[in-house]
Protein backbone atom coordinates (compact mmCIF):
# COMPACT_ATOMS: atom_id res chain seq x y z
CA UNK A 1 0.00 0.00 0.00
CA UNK A 2 1.80 3.08 -1.11
CA UNK A 3 1.91 6.17 1.61
CA UNK A 4 -0.86 8.08 0.28
CA UNK A 5 -3.33 5.13 0.32
CA UNK A 6 -2.53 3.92 3.36
CA UNK A 7 -2.94 7.45 4.75
CA UNK A 8 -6.82 7.52 3.04
CA UNK A 9 -7.41 4.06 4.57
CA UNK A 10 -6.26 5.95 8.11
CA UNK A 11 -8.97 8.70 7.63
CA UNK A 12 -11.70 6.50 6.83
CA UNK A 13 -11.43 4.92 10.47
CA UNK A 14 -11.66 7.63 12.79
CA UNK A 15 -13.26 11.20 12.83
CA UNK A 16 -11.21 13.30 15.55
CA UNK A 17 -13.53 15.87 17.74
CA UNK A 18 -12.09 18.70 19.23
CA UNK A 19 -14.68 19.95 21.66
CA UNK A 20 -15.04 23.82 21.99
CA UNK A 21 -16.90 26.23 24.12
CA UNK A 22 -19.02 27.87 21.30
CA UNK A 23 -19.96 24.34 19.91
CA UNK A 24 -23.85 23.64 20.17
CA UNK A 25 -24.00 19.90 22.31
CA UNK A 26 -25.13 17.13 20.73
CA UNK A 27 -28.52 16.40 21.37
CA UNK A 28 -29.61 13.31 23.57
CA UNK A 29 -32.49 12.91 25.90
CA UNK A 30 -31.57 10.74 28.87
CA UNK A 31 -33.63 7.54 29.55
CA UNK A 32 -32.19 6.38 32.42
CA UNK A 33 -29.36 6.97 34.94
CA UNK A 34 -26.77 6.32 31.74
CA UNK A 35 -25.33 9.79 31.63
CA UNK A 36 -24.48 9.02 35.55
CA UNK A 37 -23.17 6.18 35.07
CA UNK A 38 -20.93 7.00 32.54
CA UNK A 39 -19.55 10.48 34.49
CA UNK A 40 -18.91 8.07 37.23
CA UNK A 41 -16.82 5.69 35.05
CA UNK A 42 -14.76 8.50 33.41
CA UNK A 43 -13.81 9.60 36.38
CA UNK A 44 -12.23 6.00 37.47
CA UNK A 45 -11.30 6.09 33.83
CA UNK A 46 -13.23 2.44 33.56
CA UNK A 47 -13.78 1.52 30.11
CA UNK A 48 -17.29 0.82 29.20
CA UNK A 49 -19.14 -1.16 27.03
CA UNK A 50 -22.87 0.50 25.67
CA UNK A 51 -25.05 -2.60 24.94
CA UNK A 52 -28.29 -2.39 23.10
CA UNK A 53 -30.10 -2.45 19.71
CA UNK A 54 -28.83 -0.43 15.94
CA UNK A 55 -30.21 3.20 16.35
CA UNK A 56 -31.23 3.16 19.92
CA UNK A 57 -29.00 6.04 20.36
CA UNK A 58 -25.70 4.65 21.63
CA UNK A 59 -23.74 6.48 19.52
CA UNK A 60 -25.43 9.42 20.22
CA UNK A 61 -24.83 9.59 23.77
CA UNK A 62 -21.14 9.09 23.24
CA UNK A 63 -20.95 12.15 21.47
CA UNK A 64 -22.84 14.02 24.16
CA UNK A 65 -20.67 12.79 26.56
CA UNK A 66 -17.76 13.73 25.02
CA UNK A 67 -18.91 16.75 24.33
CA UNK A 68 -19.86 17.46 28.31
CA UNK A 69 -17.05 15.64 29.54
CA UNK A 70 -14.40 18.08 27.20
CA UNK A 71 -12.77 15.63 25.63
CA UNK A 72 -12.16 14.76 22.45
CA UNK A 73 -13.32 11.84 21.08
CA UNK A 74 -12.33 9.16 18.41
CA UNK A 75 -14.49 6.98 16.42
CA UNK A 76 -13.51 3.65 14.72
CA UNK A 77 -16.12 1.94 12.82
CA UNK A 78 -15.76 -1.72 13.42
CA UNK A 79 -15.36 -4.38 10.45
CA UNK A 80 -14.34 -7.82 9.58
CA UNK A 81 -11.60 -6.64 7.50
CA UNK A 82 -10.23 -4.42 10.70
CA UNK A 83 -6.86 -5.27 11.45
CA UNK A 84 -4.51 -4.46 14.53
CA UNK A 85 -2.36 -2.76 12.08
CA UNK A 86 -5.94 -0.58 11.37
CA UNK A 87 -6.38 0.15 14.92
CA UNK A 88 -2.45 0.39 16.43
CA UNK A 89 -0.46 1.88 13.10
CA UNK A 90 1.85 0.75 10.72
CA UNK A 91 5.50 1.16 8.77
CA UNK A 92 5.03 3.38 5.64
CA UNK A 93 7.70 3.99 3.00
CA UNK A 94 8.44 7.74 2.04
CA UNK A 95 11.00 8.03 -0.35
CA UNK A 96 13.61 5.98 0.42
CA UNK A 97 13.16 5.74 4.27
CA UNK A 98 10.44 3.99 6.71
CA UNK A 99 8.31 6.02 8.75
CA UNK A 100 5.97 4.97 11.23
CA UNK A 101 1.99 6.37 11.32
CA UNK A 102 0.16 5.97 14.16
CA UNK A 103 -3.72 4.13 14.37
CA UNK A 104 -6.60 5.96 15.83
CA UNK A 105 -6.85 4.25 18.75
CA UNK A 106 -2.97 5.05 19.34
CA UNK A 107 -3.62 8.69 18.68
CA UNK A 108 -6.63 8.57 21.11
CA UNK A 109 -4.11 6.67 24.27
CA UNK A 110 -1.47 9.58 23.35
CA UNK A 111 -3.50 12.01 23.42
CA UNK A 112 -6.43 11.44 26.27
CA UNK A 113 -8.84 11.36 23.90
CA UNK A 114 -12.42 8.76 24.24
CA UNK A 115 -11.21 5.99 21.78
CA UNK A 116 -15.63 4.30 20.61
CA UNK A 117 -14.57 1.33 18.88
CA UNK A 118 -18.35 1.12 17.36
CA UNK A 119 -20.07 -2.23 16.78
CA UNK A 120 -16.66 -4.09 17.94
CA UNK A 121 -18.43 -7.72 17.52
CA UNK A 122 -17.72 -6.81 13.57
CA UNK A 123 -14.15 -6.89 14.07
CA UNK A 124 -11.24 -9.76 14.11
CA UNK A 125 -10.30 -11.26 17.13
CA UNK A 126 -6.89 -10.56 16.88
CA UNK A 127 -7.45 -7.17 16.50
CA UNK A 128 -9.10 -6.67 19.68
CA UNK A 129 -7.03 -8.57 21.70
CA UNK A 130 -4.94 -5.08 21.54
CA UNK A 131 -7.17 -3.48 23.88
CA UNK A 132 -6.54 -6.05 26.82
CA UNK A 133 -4.00 -4.04 28.06
CA UNK A 134 -5.85 -0.79 27.97
CA UNK A 135 -8.91 -1.74 29.73
CA UNK A 136 -6.93 -3.20 33.27
CA UNK A 137 -4.79 -1.96 35.73
CA UNK A 138 -1.71 -1.66 33.34
CA UNK A 139 -3.68 0.89 31.36
CA UNK A 140 -0.78 0.42 28.37
CA UNK A 141 -1.10 -0.10 24.39
CA UNK A 142 1.84 -2.77 23.14
CA UNK A 143 2.48 -2.00 19.77
CA UNK A 144 4.46 -5.29 18.79
CA UNK A 145 6.04 -3.83 15.66
CA UNK A 146 8.20 -1.04 17.60
CA UNK A 147 8.77 -3.06 20.54
CA UNK A 148 6.86 -0.25 23.11
CA UNK A 149 4.55 -0.47 25.53
CA UNK A 150 2.62 3.02 25.63
CA UNK A 151 0.94 4.67 29.64
CA UNK A 152 -1.96 5.61 27.99
CA UNK A 153 -2.68 9.52 29.04
CA UNK A 154 -4.71 10.22 32.31
CA UNK A 155 -7.67 11.61 30.58
CA UNK A 156 -7.88 8.03 28.23
CA UNK A 157 -11.10 6.01 28.39
CA UNK A 158 -12.11 2.73 26.23
CA UNK A 159 -15.81 2.87 24.83
CA UNK A 160 -17.17 -0.24 22.56
CA UNK A 161 -20.58 -0.46 21.63
CA UNK A 162 -22.21 -3.91 21.41
CA UNK A 163 -25.84 -5.08 19.77
CA UNK A 164 -26.46 -8.59 21.88
CA UNK A 165 -29.26 -9.52 18.90
CA UNK A 166 -26.15 -9.91 16.63
CA UNK A 167 -24.57 -12.62 19.04
CA UNK A 168 -23.91 -15.96 17.21
CA UNK A 169 -21.03 -18.57 17.87
CA UNK A 170 -18.68 -17.14 15.39
CA UNK A 171 -19.65 -13.63 16.30
CA UNK A 172 -19.28 -12.58 20.26
CA UNK A 173 -17.50 -11.01 22.67
CA UNK A 174 -15.62 -13.71 24.76
CA UNK A 175 -16.69 -13.41 28.59
CA UNK A 176 -13.79 -12.59 29.68
CA UNK A 177 -13.44 -9.31 27.63
CA UNK A 178 -16.72 -8.37 28.28
CA UNK A 179 -15.83 -8.70 31.93
CA UNK A 180 -12.89 -6.09 31.47
CA UNK A 181 -16.24 -3.38 30.61
CA UNK A 182 -18.60 -1.80 33.09
CA UNK A 183 -21.92 -1.99 30.69
CA UNK A 184 -24.51 0.52 30.14
CA UNK A 185 -27.57 -1.55 28.77
CA UNK A 186 -29.61 0.36 26.28
CA UNK A 187 -33.24 0.35 24.47
CA UNK A 188 -35.60 2.21 22.39
CA UNK A 189 -36.87 5.11 24.38
CA UNK A 190 -39.71 5.32 25.92
CA UNK A 191 -42.82 6.82 23.98
CA UNK A 192 -42.58 10.39 25.37
CA UNK A 193 -39.01 10.40 25.10
CA UNK A 194 -39.32 9.16 21.46
CA UNK A 195 -41.76 11.71 20.62
CA UNK A 196 -39.31 14.56 22.27
CA UNK A 197 -36.11 13.05 20.05
CA UNK A 198 -38.38 13.00 16.91
CA UNK A 199 -39.78 16.60 17.09
CA UNK A 200 -36.08 17.86 18.74
CA UNK A 201 -34.00 16.42 15.49
CA UNK A 202 -36.39 17.18 12.62
CA UNK A 203 -37.43 21.26 12.96
CA UNK A 204 -41.18 21.62 11.43
CA UNK A 205 -42.56 18.29 12.64
CA UNK A 206 -45.04 19.22 15.34
CA UNK A 207 -45.85 17.11 17.72
CA UNK A 208 -49.11 15.50 16.23
CA UNK A 209 -47.05 14.51 13.28
CA UNK A 210 -44.29 12.89 15.47
CA UNK A 211 -46.74 11.14 17.93
CA UNK A 212 -47.79 9.21 14.80
CA UNK A 213 -44.92 8.13 13.63
CA UNK A 214 -43.40 6.79 17.07
CA UNK A 215 -46.54 4.96 17.58
CA UNK A 216 -46.24 3.22 14.24
CA UNK A 217 -42.88 2.44 14.99
CA UNK A 218 -43.82 1.10 18.04
CA UNK A 219 -45.94 -1.72 16.56
CA UNK A 220 -43.90 -2.39 14.19
CA UNK A 221 -41.55 -3.36 16.77
CA UNK A 222 -43.57 -6.01 17.51
CA UNK A 223 -43.63 -7.86 14.58
CA UNK A 224 -39.61 -8.10 15.94
CA UNK A 225 -39.87 -11.87 17.29
CA UNK A 226 -42.47 -12.94 14.51
CA UNK A 227 -39.36 -12.86 10.88
CA UNK A 228 -38.33 -9.05 11.28
CA UNK A 229 -34.57 -9.31 12.17
CA UNK A 230 -34.47 -5.99 13.49
CA UNK A 231 -37.14 -3.70 15.04
CA UNK A 232 -38.04 -0.41 13.48
CA UNK A 233 -35.29 2.14 15.19
CA UNK A 234 -35.47 5.69 16.88
CA UNK A 235 -33.02 6.39 13.48
CA UNK A 236 -35.61 5.38 11.49
CA UNK A 237 -38.35 7.26 13.05
CA UNK A 238 -35.99 10.82 12.82
CA UNK A 239 -35.38 9.56 8.64
CA UNK A 240 -39.00 8.98 8.11
CA UNK A 241 -39.86 12.61 9.79
CA UNK A 242 -36.57 14.11 7.29
CA UNK A 243 -38.43 12.59 4.45
CA UNK A 244 -41.86 14.47 5.50
CA UNK A 245 -40.23 17.63 6.04
CA UNK A 246 -38.79 17.33 2.82
CA UNK A 247 -42.05 16.94 1.31
CA UNK A 248 -42.60 13.35 0.73
CA UNK A 249 -46.23 12.23 1.81
CA UNK A 250 -46.13 10.07 5.37
CA UNK A 251 -47.00 7.23 3.88
CA UNK A 252 -44.25 6.76 1.28
CA UNK A 253 -41.77 8.30 4.14
CA UNK A 254 -42.85 5.87 6.47
CA UNK A 255 -42.08 3.04 3.39
CA UNK A 256 -38.99 4.24 2.37
CA UNK A 257 -37.00 4.50 5.91
CA UNK A 258 -39.21 2.67 8.18
CA UNK A 259 -40.48 -0.50 5.81
CA UNK A 260 -37.88 -1.10 2.55
CA UNK A 261 -34.39 -1.03 4.73
CA UNK A 262 -35.84 -3.43 7.25
CA UNK A 263 -37.05 -6.47 5.40
CA UNK A 264 -37.15 -7.48 1.79
CA UNK A 265 -39.69 -10.40 2.90
CA UNK A 266 -43.14 -9.11 0.70
CA UNK A 267 -45.20 -10.37 3.79
CA UNK A 268 -43.55 -8.63 6.11
CA UNK A 269 -43.50 -5.34 4.00
CA UNK A 270 -47.11 -6.05 4.47
CA UNK A 271 -47.53 -6.23 7.14
CA UNK A 272 -45.57 -3.08 8.21
CA UNK A 273 -47.46 -1.04 5.04
CA UNK A 274 -50.80 -1.67 7.25
CA UNK A 275 -49.86 -0.47 10.03
CA UNK A 276 -48.19 2.51 8.52
CA UNK A 277 -51.52 3.00 6.46
CA UNK A 278 -53.56 2.23 10.06
CA UNK A 279 -51.67 5.35 11.32
CA UNK A 280 -51.54 7.81 8.25
CA UNK A 281 -54.41 6.54 5.81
Amino acid sequence: MNTAAARKRGVEHDIIQQPQASDVAPYYEPQANEVAIFEAAYRKRLPVMLKGPTGCGKTRFLEHMAYQLKRPLVTVSCHEDLTSSDLVGRFLLEGSSTVWQDGPLTRAVKAGAICYLDEIVEARTDSTVVIHSLTDHRRKLTIEKKGQEIDAHEDFVLVISYNPGYQTVLKDLKPSTKQRFIAINFDFPQEDVERKIVVNEVPGIDAELASKLVATGRKGRLLKDHGLEEATSTRALVYAANMISAGLDPVNACQVAMVNPLTDDIELADALMEIVKAHFA
